[in-house]
């Protein structure tokens, strides 16, 4: 099976492309590489990738005519579309950079499937898709119409053009609510990574909504985990679906939506607090009220992932941070 994973060398793009080269999948990889965050870190990310059975392209996701010449190239048979823009609060400040790469972006990787007879396309959504709703935790089943930000209405409206090309052309498709991810080789933007970076300078962290958040932390080989096991199940037409009793998450189409989260939300103070527990050192907090765009707290509802692929995602927390911890000492030999 040839598999195309666009993001490669991001956060959750790179570990996903590891785990199917090790099991011995051929994995195509794209990447246009720009300067959101430390670029240095994403060609990092690629060494670890130096495999007979990866194909690297320095492509962005936008340019149609090279997506579509990769595709025919290489005979896709599947595809995980990580690439976009990312970021609620860089939503608010550069909006364009959002239309570009996640809708424009996505209508190409739709079109190339489409054209090319891709066997599914799993995509990642996001939590914050869920916006202003206030029912925890967040269902599959919910309304997500109150989107906070550029950036969650970006996501949903993956969804929406998902589903038109599962409906269309029997595309199978499959969009993943991703709940804040964390772990070895994370962004530089979020919060995990900058309350390392500031605590070990002896620099007070930044704490939004004087840190009364609660999150659904999810480790990072939870999320590669969910991915896998969602890909191999690709969803099927079912002509005798009933849309008087519709479901945002199911379709008469090809088309499924899953939650990928810990259902088990954290207070922000106690993941402050297992940081420090992982570092041996207090953070200074400078604490500050909620931002634009942002959620008080959100929770992942994760019975359908269970029922259909037997996965849920059971990283501690502490867990996890520790092993964070001991990849940015090494990384940056602090």
């Amino acid at each position: 099976m040839t598999v195309l994973v666009t993001g490669a060398a991001g956060f959750i793009g790179s570990h996903v492309c590891e785990y199917l080269l090790e099991r011995g999948n051929t994995v195509i990889g794209i990447d246009n590489l720009n300067d959101y965050y430390d670029v240095g870190l994403k060609h990092a990310r690629l060494e670890k990738l130096s495999h007979a059975n990866f194909t690297y392209y320095k492509t962005d996701i936008v340019d149609k005519e090279a997506v579509n010449g990769i595709f025919i190239s290489h005979n896709i048979n599947r595809v995980v579309n990580l690439a976009a823009q990312a970021g609620v609060r860089y939503s608010i400040e550069n909006p364009w950079s959002y239309l570009n790469s996640n809708l424009t972006g996505f209508l190409s990787i739709l079109e190339a499937c489409r054209h090319n007879k891709v066997k599914h396309l799993v995509y990642a959504s996001s939590s914050s898709v869920y916006g202003a709703n206030k029912h925890l935790p967040f269902s599959v089943e919910d309304s997500v119409d109150h989107p906070l930000s550029l950036y969650a209405a970006t996501k949903k409206s993956n969804e929406l053009m998902a589903h038109s090309y599962s409906h269309l052309y029997d595309l199978p498709t499959t969009g993943l609510r991703f709940f804040t991810v964390y772990g070895p080789w994370g962004r530089p933007d979020m919060a995990l990574f900058l309350f390392t970076k500031n605590i070990l300078a002896n620099k007070p962290i930044k704490v939004f909504n004087y840190g009364n958040h609660t999150r659904d932390f999810t480790y990072i080989d939870d999320i590669v985990e969910g991915i896998i096991r969602v890909l191999d199940k690709p969803p099927v037409s079912n002509p005798d679906y009933d849309f008087s009793h519709a479901s945002p998450a199911e379709s008469s189409a090809p088309y499924h939506v899953y939650n990928i989260g810990n259902d088990n939300p954290v207070k922000l103070m106690d993941y402050i607090h297992a940081i420090e527990n992982a570092l041996g050192i207090k953070a200074q907090m400078e604490l500050l009220p909620l931002q634009p765009g942002d959620v008080p707290d959100t929770q992942a509802d994760v019975d359908k992932l269970i029922k259909d692929v037997g996965f849920k995602p059971n990283t501690p927390i502490q867990s996890g941070i520790d092993k964070f911890i001991a990849w940015y000492r090494h990384y940056y030999d602090v």
